[in-house]
């Protein structure tokens, strides 16, 4: 490691990192052999990101990322919004559906950008702050393709809002960040031929503006 950086500093960000990448948790032991620091080190390093509400331990001892990170993230929120909200505004009006990025916190998936089309007699009412679980609706779903899957879009109908259909795709590329972006729309049927192109073509903007 270059001297002119932290070691200490480094081995925090990789346990943080680490530990969000393991949503089960990790022991002790288990994070010093992930990071293949000694475990005495490692405690040290926990003890002070817990006092800044970085880590929690729940009731087994295990590690968790805490509550402290999403304070941070808050601050990222509007930067991703703001960034987002152009592409968003043109898959809108060219489907004349709603359009949203919704990021994944914690096991639940969070609309933070929306766009509703503005030429439209009927659509979708999706408000910003609405959450649910990343196991429903077309953008956890979406959400979910980031693990490893090679599937471009998830679509889905009535999960969430009887009547309503969304697809989404994840946007891909970007460290650190696991989000989709998609549309909801009260149509009968979704013409993924028509619609997947273009929301992938979406999320594939917003990453590139967020990178």
């Amino acid at each position: 490691m270059p001297s002119e950086t932290s070691q200490t500093l480094d081995r925090g960000l990789r346990a943080l990192k680490v530990l969000a990448d393991t949503p089960e948790g990790l022991t002790i032991t288990e994070l010093s052999h992930r990071l293949e620091v000694n475990r005495t080190v490692v405690y040290r390093l926990i003890s002070t990101l817990e006092q800044h509400g970085l880590v929690r331990r729940d009731a087994r001892s295990r590690l968790f990322v805490g509550l402290g990170v999403l304070q941070l993230a808050s601050a990222v929120q509007p930067l991703l919004r703001d960034l987002a909200m152009p592409v968003l505004r043109s898959l809108a009006e060219a489907l004349g559906s709603t359009a949203h990025l919704t990021v994944a916190d914690g096991d639940e998936a969070l609309a933070l950008a929306v766009v509703e089309p503005t030429w439209t007699d009927f659509h979708v009412a999706y408000r910003v702050g609405a959450r649910h679980p990343l196991s429903q609706g077309a953008a956890g779903k979406a959400i979910a393709l980031l693990e490893g899957s090679d599937a471009a879009y998830a679509v889905t109908s009535g999960e969430l809002q009887s009547g309503a259909r969304g697809l989404a795709a994840p946007v891909r590329g970007v460290d650190g960040l696991r989000a989709s972006v998609g549309v909801v729309t009260l149509a009968e049927a979704i013409d993924e031929d028509v619609v997947a192109p273009q929301v992938i073509e979406a999320a594939r903007l917003v990453a590139e503006r967020l990178r």
